[in-house]
């Protein structure tokens, strides 16, 4: 598989499915589980020391970032883009693109995220720096730095410890 660029220590197991590899740039200590959907769209970065865990789809057609330390918990699905569901086209990848509506969007995911299992995130959000959001939960809008969002859709349920983790994150560069 040729990747746009691929880092040290990366480990894709056999029966993660990529697409669109020559799109995708992955930096070094990754993992990318089994029974992965990673469809490279417009643009994908994936950063150093990120984990994307089993059952996971990253999908859309879109920008896709995912910044150092992140990790998507199994399950979590990923849309850099989605159709006009308003009625005003038809939608699906049966119909020809003249009758679609598609639109193309990003989703970024900031340094020391980490999304719980089978939580959704759809097109145009960014998850700030730190944040975590809880098991199931939907996100449809920019999630704040250092903070934990949960539920359908997600909400903010408090402030996450910052000084630690990037005290960790400071240890870890020195060794």
């Amino acid at each position: 598989m040729e990747f746009k660029k691929i880092g040290e220590n990366v480990k894709i197991y056999p029966l993660a499915k990529i697409l669109n590899p020559e799109v995708i740039a992955i930096g070094k200590n990754v993992i990318i589980d089994d029974f992965v959907l990673l469809m490279g769209g417009k643009e994908t970065q994936i950063g150093n020391y990120v984990h994307i865990a089993s059952f996971c789809n990253i999908t859309g057609g879109g920008k896709f970032i995912m910044e150092d330390f992140s990790g998507l918990s199994s399950g979590c699905r990923i849309f850099t883009g989605t159709e006009d569901f308003s009625g005003s086209s038809l939608t699906n990848p049966t119909i020809p693109p003249e009758f679609r509506n598609v639109i193309r969007s990003f989703v970024v995911i900031k340094k020391h995220s980490i999304l719980g299992a089978n939580v959704v995130v759809l097109p145009g959000v960014t998850i700030g720096e730190g944040s975590a959001i809880g098991a199931n939960s939907l996100v449809t809008k920019d999630c704040e730095p250092w903070m934990i969002y949960v539920g359908s859709p997600a909400k903010l349920l408090r402030p996450r410890p910052r000084k630690r983790i990037l005290e960790l994150e400071a240890q870890l560069g020195r060794d």
